[in-house]
């Protein structure tokens, strides 16, 4: 059982550094705090990518390991938009998070929300819970960010958990019905536009997969409306699509969704957004579906450990992924600003949370047996993006591959990275059906009553 004391610890117990203190002096240090059955208690806030990463990089150490989140699953966010445009159904991404660490000894799983860190106690709060700790992990992703216009988030879901896929989905396919029921031309014609705001990834993915769904899977499937003439249109405040790509691969993504008919609008920033659509300046777009892809704000974590951070909300570490000045305390993953060997922050990708979590394992590992960690030190795995159902962009190591192939790379590699090999099989074989048959197996519609229950509110 986890010891919820909060006995205070010494001022001088969490100085020095981490990677070399001795092994007798950490053992006493550890023991006097959080620790468990007589082992040093490692508290990891978070089970994504990078999460999990140090739970499993942790799972013969000589320690205790709490894993907490808000969910009882892991997710696989890089095929996200598959679930919201109908592709592939949650449970094909997403893992119970007890069933992935049940083989570890040492790991045990709680399913709450952290709302504080208690620095100088040695303590994370859960509401009304307090689990101490020797180490902690604090790896909590991010969340949407509109920009100081929070009341957009209504009309305009983001992308980051099954909740939003689920409601993303939703809201597509009521569009379509209830256009099929329309009988003003208008009001037809704005359920059938569909907007995406923002021209990243994400968003790029997502308006190349709902091209695809109107002009394919759903082709056939009314009689009143064709959704072979829906309006999608991507629309982003930068000079260019994937701007973290060169600009070729740009230019290209571009060029792959005009094909697939997606209207793009570059330069434009939206002003506005509501139940009816979208204002970008003087030009007002009426749209009966919004989906928002243009920001991410870090979790609280920087406010819970008091601690700098930069605009976005991500916690300003070391070369060790510790809060300065405090050694004890590691953050991971989307949640921090980490430079590259240039002075460039990472970038917000699953490879990235994933180096960084084994790295802050084996840094915790070190520190218990006396020996030294050399600084952290990413490895490029290359940046992917796909748009639609045959075209891709992949740049890795000054390679650039654009097109057929870099689909097929593309699949291959989210597939490799799936978990289980059950996943990975059903989800190739879903992909192999749908690419000869056009049919997306996943369209059904939940939550209709809380629609009628948002209604009976307006």
């Amino acid at each position: 059982m986890v010891r919820t004391t909060n006995k205070p610890v010494a001022a001088n117990a969490r100085r020095g550094s981490a990677h070399k203190r001795a092994p007798d002096s950490t053992r006493s240090r550890v023991m006097s705090r959080g620790s468990v059955a007589g082992r040093p208690h490692v508290v990891i806030v978070g089970a994504g990518f990078g999460g999990l990463t140090a739970a499993k990089g942790l799972a013969k150490a000589a320690v205790e390991v709490t894993l907490i989140d808000r969910e009882n699953h892991h997710l696989f966010q890089p095929l996200l938009y598959q679930v919201a445009t109908a592709g592939l159904s949650p449970a094909e991404i997403a893992w119970p998070i007890r069933g992935l660490v049940r083989g570890q000894r040492n790991t045990r799983v709680l399913l709450g929300e952290v709302t504080g860190v208690e620095r100088e106690r040695h303590v994370v709060t859960m509401g009304e819970r307090k689990v101490s700790y020797d180490f902690l992990v604090i790896a909590t992703g991010t969340t949407h960010s509109y920009f100081g216009n929070e009341g957009w988030a209504e009309y305009a879901p983001g992308l980051k958990s099954i909740d939003d896929a689920t409601e993303i989905r939703h809201r597509l396919l009521v569009a379509f019905e209830r256009a099929e029921m329309e009988n003003d031309p208008k009001e037809r014609e704005r359920l059938l536009t569909i907007v995406v705001v923002g021209g990243g990834p994400t968003g790029v993915e997502m308006a190349g997969a709902v091209a695809e769904l109107t002009r394919k899977a759903l082709a056939a499937d009314f009689r009143t409306i064709d959704p072979k003439h829906t309006r999608v249109i991507l629309i982003e405040a930068g000079p260019r699509l994937l701007p973290t790509f060169p600009k070729d691969l740009s230019s290209y993504a571009e060029r792959a969704l005009d094909s697939l008919g997606v209207e793009v609008r570059l330069g434009r920033a939206i002003t506005g957004c509501d139940a009816a659509g979208v204002t970008l300046g003087d030009e007002r777009l009426p749209a009966g579906t919004v989906i928002w892809a243009a920001g991410v704000a870090a979790s609280p974590a920087a406010a819970w450990l008091g601690v700098e951070a930069d605009r976005a909300g991500r916690v300003k570490v070391t070369e060790r992924l510790t809060v300065p000045g405090d050694d004890d305390v590691f953050v991971i993953g989307d949640t921090a600003l980490v430079l590259d060997a240039n002075g460039e922050p990472l970038p917000g990708l699953a490879p990235v949370a994933k180096q960084e979590g084994a790295y802050v394992a084996k840094v915790i590992k070190a520190c218990l047996s006396g020996k030294t960690v050399p600084p952290f030190r990413y490895r490029e795995r290359g940046k992917l993006a796909t748009i639609g159902r045959r075209a891709a962009i992949i740049e890795f190591a000054g390679l650039k591959l654009k097109g057929w192939l870099a689909w097929w790379i593309w699949g291959i590699a989210h597939i490799y990275f799936l978990i289980s090999l059950r996943n990975r099989l059903i989800v190739a074989t879903h992909w192999l059906w749908s690419y000869v048959t056009f049919e997306r197996g996943a369209r059904l519609i939940t939550g209709m009553h809380l629609d009628a229950e948002r209604d009976g509110h307006r």
